[in-house]
């Protein structure tokens, strides 16, 4: 990047200006909805692809609206704002885009009512969360998602994290890469920061929408990879944890992890302890995709320049 700039209380302003107040509301109680979205530099096309940026600003309005934070913008409006920072930080490599809505209230009650939601938008660079080649070892968290009669996992809340940040911590802890996490019934639900897939007998497996887990984006291009280009059935149910085990192959799915295979989980290695042949045919699809090299997914990719 050229220079650091960020979009703050309206205006794009220099990364020093945007500062919020230590009584600001949402900092004290995680009330604060949010993003993460990637864009691609494409060396080729000497262009910068906004993944899914639509459809992320969407969701994030939609999880907003549910946080009763109603913010005078449509995802377009905020998808243009976003190509306008990026073009005015001068972005010509991978970046990491990082939109929050807060209640920017300097007042101590924890409540979504009767406070002023505020937008901000920063980049942060940022290449691979994971392996997304050699894979990781995962270790099933002994602490429980997130329950949607909770803290619903579905929407990104700032202080639905602590649940994540409890369950990542204990895996690195105990020398493993990330975490899995249950559900209050007992099943899969997805990792700190990622949806989960488990490929058994041709078959790929992920826990549905009502396991208390995140509505992915990527989980849902993924979805249409396996069927559409790789002709793999994709079953949406519930997982036990025993079925890890036995799996020939699992994957994670995230802006963040993009798409990374899981190659021991509880010091057991998953099919030969390699990555499988589904996983990366995905990322083979995946990586093209995101570049701007598959035609059928560019309508998913927004250019900068």
């Amino acid at each position: 990047m050229k220079r650091e700039y960020a979009y703050f209380e309206g205006r794009i302003v220099p990364i020093e200006e945007a500062k919020i107040s230590i009584k600001t509301n949402s900092f004290h109680y995680g009330t604060a909805v949010f993003e993460g979205i990637r864009a691609y530099w494409s060396e080729e096309e000497n262009q910068l692809f906004i993944l899914a940026g639509l459809e992320h600003y969407e969701r994030l309005l939609k999880n907003a609206r549910a946080m009763f934070m109603k913010l005078p913008h449509t995802a377009e409006e905020l998808l243009e704002i976003t190509k306008e920072l990026l073009r005015k930080s001068g972005v010509k490599e991978d970046i990491y885009i990082r939109p929050i809505v807060y209640f920017k209230d300097l007042k101590l009650t924890p409540k979504l009512v009767g406070y002023t939601p505020e937008i901000a938008i920063y980049l942060y660079p940022f290449g691979a969360y994971l392996d997304p080649e050699k894979g990781i070892r995962a270790k099933v968290s002994s602490w429980i998602r997130n329950d949607d009669n909770a803290i619903p996992s579905r929407y990104k809340i700032a202080g639905a994290y602590v649940n994540s940040a409890l369950a990542k911590t204990e895996a690195l802890l105990a020398g493993y890469d990330e975490a899995i996490m249950l559900n209050a019934n007992g099943y899969v639900a997805e990792g700190s920061g990622e949806n989960i897939f488990v490929v058994r007998g041709g078959t790929v497996v992920t826990p549905g929408l009502n396991e208390h887990i995140l509505e992915g984006i990527t989980r849902n291009l993924v979805i249409r990879i396996l069927r559409e280009d790789l002709g793999v059935e994709v079953v949406e149910r519930p997982v036990a944890r025993s079925e890890l085990y036995v799996a020939d192959e699992v994957f994670m799915t995230g802006t963040a992890a993009e798409v990374t295979p899981i190659v021991e989980i509880d010091d057991r290695p998953i099919g030969d302890g390699k990555v499988g042949p589904i996983t990366k045919r995905v990322q083979e699809v995946f990586f093209r995709a995101v570049r701007g090299k598959v035609e059928k997914y560019r309508d998913l990719l927004t250019p900068v320049y």
